[in-house]
């Protein structure tokens, strides 16, 4: 009988080499050549002992993106059990994620862990704490533009589309029109609290049952332009101060709900996911009513993203 070979992975460094293979493997595997657009590579340093005896360097490779650029590689078919030891051989560094590859063909490849420090062109979705609502100098936000741009004025780009009010839903339904003329490489997503809020006047409505789908939709948008989606969780709230807020209720509870569905299903999916909710806990004087951070806390939001995913 035929061994079945489900997964497609894209290979541009050692896993292409047939020692590094059978060590892994136990044989080398199946595999074709293949290119990945819109990256190019750069030296990560190695420390693992066990990663360095298997592929002899201490230096390996990992994709930065880069509009124009095409790296070349190999497809590698592998199996579930040569799939979970190549995540084993794979260091902390890198995470496996969904790429498109210059054929169309969709594939696995470990990219960067840090998922925005390969980034180059990046599109922020989500709400009033995306917009920057409540800080005159537009929010944590405008804090990661001016670090982003300023690292790379030439290739890097910032577009901010952020809609204040709006849910995930209103994200996904709105997203794919405003992609093409950006050219992402990153779609960022703040998935803020509208979608935990109880609207008072229709208390059975319940925004978190259609989490998954509208996450799935978003994850769809951002594969059909081979953008890495990066899911930011909800902040902290002071449910004492929110009381009814333009119609609305929140709560810590629907809060945390709403942070462990994002959380279990960038798990499942293999879609980064970024915990904001302990920036600003307990720590009510960094928000202007209970939802919506003060410019201070803004900045303290901007700090916490940049050690998660830059």
């Amino acid at each position: 009988m035929t061994e079945s070979r489900p997964h497609i992975l894209f290979s541009f460094g050692t896993l292409m080499d047939r020692k590094v293979q059978i060590a892994l493997f136990g044989q080398a595997v199946p595999s074709a050549p293949a290119s990945l657009a819109g990256y190019t590579t750069r030296p990560q340093p190695i420390t693992d002992p066990a990663v360095i005896a298997a592929s002899g360097l201490d230096v390996h490779l990992t994709l930065e993106r880069k509009l124009g650029a095409v790296v070349e590689g190999v497809v590698l078919h592998l199996t579930d059990e040569d799939l979970a030891a190549a995540d084993a051989y794979e260091v902390d560094d890198y995470a496996r994620r969904r790429v498109v590859l210059s054929s169309g063909e969709s594939a696995w490849a470990y990219l960067d862990a840090k998922p925005m420090r390969s980034a180059a062109r990046i599109v922020i979705v989500g709400d009033s704490i995306a917009y920057g609502r409540c800080d005159p100098q537009g929010g944590w936000a405008a804090h990661l533009a001016a670090a982003h741009i300023a690292g790379n004025e030439i290739d890097h780009r910032v577009f901010n589309l952020a809609i204040p009010g709006s849910t995930l839903a209103d994200v996904a339904e709105q997203t794919p029109a405003l992609m093409a003329p950006r050219r992402p490489d990153t779609l960022l997503l703040a998935a803020g609290i509208n979608d935990s809020a109880v609207p008072l006047a229709t208390p059975d409505v319940d925004g978190l049952a259609h989490i998954e789908a509208s996450l799935a939709s978003l994850a769809a948008t951002a594969h059909d332009y081979n953008a890495r989606l990066v899911v930011m969780g909800p902040a902290w709230l002071d449910e004492e101060r929110t009381n009814d807020y333009e119609g609305l209720r929140f709560t810590q509870a629907r809060a945390l709900a709403l942070r462990e569905s994002l959380r279990t299903w960038c798990d499942e999916n293999h879609v980064d996911y970024l915990d904001m909710w302990d920036p600003l806990h307990e720590k009510p004087e960094l928000l202007v009513d209970g939802v919506h951070p003060t410019p201070e806390g803004h900045q303290t939001l901007h700090q916490h993203l940049a050690t998660l995913a830059l």
